[in-house]
């Protein structure tokens, strides 16, 4: 296989770095980063491009007992407690027994069901052109609790100046959604309230994007014609 073809490296850089690239083929692309140039140029081109995609990952502050025990190993009590008479140190032993006894059971629970990830959903759009114009494509990525929607073109999209681009939800039944206007250049970030909350629960089946006069569509549907749409797999 000539990993030198820059479409070939394009492909499987995209699913490596997207993460849709897995098991014995994800690791076999890893051994091949070394030995091919092409391969690490296309990774590193697709890192920079689906890097704001991160911005629809909202920050998970760890919990007070994880900074508690970080605090209690690296600066344990170094004063030591006053020496009891032996009636009162073994009620204290009784009691330390049942505390290391019931956090040995806590951090069991804890280790054997770790909480779950909630890993960001990315979509391709890929274009809808067939004017023998060069493919382009946008992503679009979907932060795991549905809470927010980043969308970024590979390629600026080339739009006349009274023209705008606007994303829409289209679910397995029924008209389509909007979800608002994005960029045809950078970034966009959708909130939550943009968004409906049967996003990732079997409410969309796809996303696409229209072409429409200034401000959207006027009517509620896409009005302009249908350039971009992608797939939402689950």
């Amino acid at each position: 296989m000539d990993y030198g073809r820059q479409d070939l490296a394009d492909a499987l850089a995209a699913e490596y770095v997207a993460g849709t690239l897995r098991g014995p083929a994800r690791r076999r692309f890893e051994t091949l980063l070394a030995a091919h140039p092409a391969l690490r140029a296309a990774v590193r081109d697709w890192q920079d491009r689906l890097m704001p995609l991160t911005a629809a990952v909202e920050p998970e502050p760890p919990p007070l007992r994880v900074w508690q025990h970080v605090e209690s190993r690296l600066w344990p009590a170094a004063v030591p407690a006053p020496l009891l008479p032996w009636w009162r140190r073994l009620a204290l032993w009784r009691g330390v027994s049942a505390f290391a006894t019931v956090a040995a059971v806590s951090l069991g629970v804890l280790l054997a069901t770790p909480p779950k990830a909630l890993t960001p959903v990315v979509i391709v759009l890929q274009s809808t052109a067939t004017d023998g114009q060069p493919a382009t494509s946008f992503v679009a990525s979907v932060s795991g609790d549905g809470g927010a929607l980043v969308t970024q073109p590979i390629q600026p999209v080339a739009l006349q100046a009274d023209r705008v681009l606007e994303l829409w939800s289209v679910p397995p039944e029924g008209a389509p959604r909007s979800l608002g206007l994005i960029s045809a250049k950078g970034t966009t970030v959708l909130r939550r309230d943009r968004l409906p909350a049967t996003l990732l629960k079997g409410g969309t089946a796809a996303l696409a994007v229209s072409v429409e006069p200034p401000g959207g569509s006027p009517t509620g549907v896409p009005t302009g014609p249908v350039v971009y749409a992608g797939k939402l797999q689950l």
